[in-house]
């Protein structure tokens, strides 16, 4: 699971971006303390605490809300998620702005837009990528292929990483 491919840690808490009916949620919460899973849709939310109720699930906090409405917790947290590709950049910003950024992200991004965040020559590095290379380390984490996905996206996809530069 993509997963594995992350830094996070049983003690940590993380952020779930547009948890849908709950595939990540479920493997994120074996693996952490805490999840706060945002899905703003009220019937998707509805479904999602089903299926967490049918596997024992405990450790989910449910939060029907736009992302962008969220306050970001106030503790450390880390963020793992398969955002909507139309607000990627969106989320980045509100992520590496906000008072309290996350100890690192983890997103299942659209490869073009993944590249324009990594500090390297062989890409051209957006600004949104210039801010945020001033305070994280990035890079691709995974290529992913579109069979990984239901429906499978009409675009190349990866997880990016973002883990806060320490100093």
């Amino acid at each position: 699971m993509l997963i594995g491919h992350s830094n996070l840690k049983h003690r940590d808490t993380v952020v779930e971006i547009g948890a849908g009916s709950g595939v990540i949620t479920s493997a994120l919460s074996k693996r952490v303390t805490k999840v706060i899973a945002i899905e703003p849709d009220r019937e998707t939310a509805r479904k999602l605490r089903e299926n967490l109720e049918k596997r024992g699930i405990e450790n989910v906090e449910i939060v029907e809300k736009d992302f962008m409405d969220f306050e970001l917790p106030d503790g450390p947290y880390k963020v793992f998620s398969n955002p909507p590709f139309h607000l990627s950049s969106a989320i980045v910003h509100k992520l590496i702005e906000s008072k309290n950024p996350p100890e690192s992200f983890y997103l299942i991004l659209q490869k073009q837009f993944a590249l324009k965040l990594l500090n390297t020559d062989r890409h051209y590095t957006s600004q949104l990528g210039q801010e945020l290379i001033t305070k994280y380390q990035t890079k691709i984490k995974y290529p992913l292929k579109p069979t990984d996905f239901t429906p499978p996206p009409a675009v190349p996809t990866v997880l990016f990483e973002a883990k806060i530069i320490k100093g």
